[in-house]
């Protein structure tokens, strides 16, 4: 893609008014738009087989960096995103499983939003529903993880 379709792409994550005024990176964190309201929206995942891309406020990107670098989320910052495309995963329960053998479904989730680092927020309210949650409900991603996160379908 260009990265004017890369823009539009990860702006797609999000109501308008939040994605156009964005910063957008790429997944290597190359900034591809420099934006205005503190969200950082990426582009589809081009690791998994959906369209999946992802804006986050500051505090979600924060989670969403030591995530990618396998570090312990910071402390007492809960963040928010959006994944308005959906979202192909390779586990609920495993954060860092590998791609399914050949053959196998990965986990895909419809458009939703999510709260990051809200583990005691989470408390026993909603449903950790292993690697097949209901999909039309809240559900606890990534349950007793450090990467814990909840998940609110949008449809």
């Amino acid at each position: 893609m260009s990265d004017e379709e890369t823009i539009k792409n990860a702006m797609s994550a999000a109501p308008e008014a939040v994605g156009k005024n964005s910063t957008v990176v790429n997944w290597d964190m190359k900034e591809l738009q420099k934006g205005t309201n503190g969200w950082t929206c990426l582009p589809d995942d081009p690791t998994t087989p959906t369209n999946d891309p992802m804006c986050v406020d500051e505090n979600g990107l924060l989670w969403l960096h030591a995530y990618m670098e396998k570090k312990d989320p910071p402390d007492g910052k809960i963040g928010f995103g959006y994944m308005l495309q959906g979202e192909s995963a390779t586990s609920n329960v495993d954060p860092f499983a590998p791609p399914p053998a050949e053959g196998k479904k990965w986990s895909e989730t419809g458009p939703h939003v999510m709260i990051f680092n809200a583990k005691t927020a989470i408390g026993g309210g909603y449903p950790k529903a292993g690697e097949n949650p209901d999909r039309h409900q809240p559900f606890v991603m990534y349950q007793d993880t450090p990467y814990e996160h909840l998940m609110i379908p949008t449809e």
